[in-house]
């Protein structure tokens, strides 16, 4: 059996990763395509770790499961291997603490108006008293709202740090149902075992939890609005100019899903209009955003490239997914992290 890497890990990953698995035959070719990857290798691959080289089905015959290197598959969704009923896992389950708390960072710093902050320190200029007291004034966060567009595992640690805030919580599902908390069939670490713990048993019952046909209504109440849905066909552009519409006066936005969820022109549109108080952009439909994005000067608004994700021991923790798959799919065992084709995530 072997596994195929087209990753550029350390070696002394894929000697852990040989050890925790004997007899596979673990080899690593870092490409950038499948084209880097000669023609026989291909043809003896059972397993490939990777981001997004992905061969033709006719070129790896023997090929039978895909580890993404992603927690998202919207990039891998157009391939023929998507296709094909070849087995493709991710490396959900490294980033839902960090995700969630660079979330409260953004609700923190727009309720004690870190904008304004970093405005008046580029200026290099003092306000007076009165300016600071009018500028400056925190919004309360205790009874205020967040509604979570995504309530899976992400959402849901979202949803816990902003209830210890004082925060109500309304959470949308494709379902309308509340989302298995034990997360069977994916991945969660523990803090003793060097990851980031999500509590399965942590009581959410107070936490609303809707479809999307009541979405107007919970983001008619919404004082922040949390994006974290993948992108799928059905929530391309789900944040549009109907939907920011219905958003309560003043709210804020926080997308930390992928860019092509946010309509950017209409959010654009309802921030310059003063229909939205402020966003947070972590995602971008086109990145890198580049330097000649209005993204970068608009007021009120915070943008990051791409980082809400960005976990300590972070490779750490993916080596322990992909060794555990890779037993996994040694000893015929269901799969951690499976993506449902169906559902597009």
């Amino acid at each position: 059996m072997r596994y195929l890497s087209t990753l550029a890990f350390p070696p002394a990953w894929l000697d852990e990763l040989r050890a925790a698995v004997p007899g596979v035959d673990v080899v690593q070719l870092p490409a950038a395509s499948a084209a880097d990857v000669p023609a026989d290798v291909w043809r003896g691959v059972d397993a490939l770790h990777t981001s997004s080289v992905l061969p033709e089905p006719g070129d790896a015959p023997r090929l039978r499961w895909v580890q993404l290197d992603t927690s998202g598959v919207d990039h891998v969704r157009d391939t023929a291997l998507w296709r094909s009923d070849v087995e493709i896992t991710t490396i959900g389950g490294v980033s839902p603490v960090p995700l969630a708390q660079y979330v409260l960072f953004c609700i923190l710093g727009f309720a004690h108006r870190l904008p304004a902050m970093l405005d008046v320190r580029a200026a290099r200029h003092w306000p007076t008293a009165q300016v600071r007291w009018d500028a400056f004034l925190p919004a309360a966060l205790d009874g205020a709202t967040v509604a979570i567009v995504g309530y899976g595992r992400i959402g849901r640690e979202i949803g816990r740090l902003a209830r210890t805030h004082g925060m109500s919580v309304v959470g949308v599902t494709r379902s309308g149902r509340r989302p298995d908390p034990a997360g069977a069939g994916q991945v969660e670490f523990g803090v003793a075992a060097g990851g980031f713990a999500v509590d399965p048993t942590a009581d959410d019952a107070d936490v609303r939890v809707v479809g999307p046909e009541l979405l107007a209504d919970v983001l008619a109440t919404a004082d922040y609005l949390v994006v974290v849905v993948p992108l799928t066909e059905h929530t391309r552009g789900l944040i549009g100019r109907r939907t920011l519409a219905a958003l309560k006066p003043g709210a804020v936005v926080i997308n930390v899903a992928r860019g092509g969820v946010v309509d950017e022109s209409a959010l654009l549109h309802a921030l310059r209009s003063g229909a939205v108080a402020g966003a947070a952009l972590d995602v971008f439909d086109e990145e890198p955003l580049p330097p000649t994005s209005p993204w970068w000067h608009e007021p009120n608004v915070l943008v990051t490239p791409h980082v809400s994700g960005l976990a300590p021991r972070y490779f750490e923790q993916v080596r322990r997914i992909v060794t555990d798959n890779l037993r996994r799919f040694v000893d015929g065992a269901p799969l951690l992290n499976r993506v449902d084709r169906e559902r597009g995530y």
